[in-house]
């Protein structure tokens, strides 16, 4: 079996004499498996180095350095998250398809956490100084609410929150 796009159709080539319900599992597994290579690909696209230092230099004078940043499939209990003691920063692809700024707000708060690794009160003035940032939590808060996820809730976590810092498998899904 094997599919292929052609423009928005999705092509399917299986052999003949399937049942129909067999029929439509391998189209959905394999139209599932098109779509994420399609995401993986676009993805990859984005310049985040640029976009994290763009943004350091911006809200954090420059001072937050990591060594890598990247989207990650596998990260469903944060929007972020980010190791300290390596420079690595992690985003959830769960994050595709939000605004610009809700993933700069993620983006700024990763790279806060490079110069404070808790959310005391010295975190949270740096990640106040991108001045949208208590409208993306909001936003958050919603599309966790919404997506029946509320442990999502805390994932820009506040003072006195749980810290959704610790590192994340990173292996990722395929």
């Amino acid at each position: 079996m094997s599919a292929r796009l052609e423009g928005d159709t999705l092509v399917v080539l299986m052999p003949a004499g399937l049942r129909p319900e067999q029929e439509q599992e391998h189209v959905d597994r394999l139209l599932a498996r098109v779509l994420r290579a399609r995401a993986r690909e676009r993805l990859q696209r984005d310049d985040l180095m640029g976009r994290a230092l763009a943004l350091s230099e911006r809200y954090l004078d420059g001072r937050a350095r990591p060594t890598s940043i990247r989207w990650v499939t596998n990260q469903q209990q944060r929007w972020g998250s980010c190791s300290p003691a390596t420079g690595a920063i992690r985003l959830s692809t769960n994050l595709e398809g939000m605004p610009a700024w809700v993933v700069d707000s993620v983006i700024v708060h990763e790279l806060a956490h490079l110069l404070e690794a808790n959310h005391g009160p010295r975190f949270q003035a740096l990640v106040r100084r991108y001045e949208r940032y208590e409208e993306s939590r909001t936003y958050l808060r919603g599309v966790a609410f919404g997506m029946g996820r509320p442990e999502l809730d805390t994932a820009l976590g506040a003072e006195g929150d749980a810290d959704p810092t610790a590192p994340v498998d990173d292996v990722e899904e395929t």
